[in-house]
C-alpha cells in the first residue's frame, strides 16, 4: 500500500483512526487493503491538499465519486458544506496575507545586514576604548 500510494504507513494508520479508511484485518491483525482503499487513500489526499480537515473528510468521503480526474458531490447538502470550508480557507489566506504584509513592512524597516554589523563592531570598539580593555 505504500509504494502504491506513496503514503507512509503511519499516516495509513492515522486515516483508520480518524475513520477515514477501514482496510480488511486477518486474524494476525495483519491488515489487506483493497483497490477501493488505494482510491480511498487518493481522494482523502486530494481533499487534504485542498485544505480540507479529516473531520470533514470523514463527512465528504461517503458523499464524493471520482468521474476521471474529478472528485463530484454525490450528496444534495455537500456542496453547501464545502462552499463552507472554502470561505473558511479564504478568510485563513486573507489573515495569512496580512500578516505577510505586516512581516514585509517590517523587513523593509530594518537596516541593511551589512550595516547592522558595523554598528555592532563600532558599539564594541567604543566600549572598549571607554573600559581601558
Amino acid at each position: 500500500m505504500v509504494r502504491r500510494t506513496g503514503v507512509h504507513e503511519r499516516l495509513l494508520r492515522y486515516y483508520e483512526q480518524q475513520g477515514l479508511l477501514a482496510p480488511e484485518r486477518l486474524e494476525s491483525g495483519y491488515r489487506i487493503y483493497s483497490e477501493s482503499d488505494i482510491e480511498t487513500v487518493r481522494r482523502i489526499r486530494c481533499l487534504l491538499a485542498a485544505g480540507l480537515p479529516t473531520s470533514m473528510i470523514a463527512r465528504v468521503l461517503p458523499c464524493i465519486q471520482a468521474e476521471g480526474e474529478r472528485l463530484v458531490p454525490v450528496c444534495s447538502d455537500l456542496a453547501a458544506e464545502l462552499s463552507q470550508e472554502s470561505e473558511r480557507i479564504t478568510r485563513a489566506i486573507e489573515k495569512l496575507q496580512a500578516s505577510r504584509a505586516i512581516l514585509n513592512t517590517v523587513i523593509a524597516a530594518a537596516p541593511p545586514s551589512g550595516h547592522q554589523k558595523n554598528e555592532t563592531a563600532s558599539v564594541d570598539h567604543d566600549q572598549s576604548r571607554l573600559t581601558g580593555s
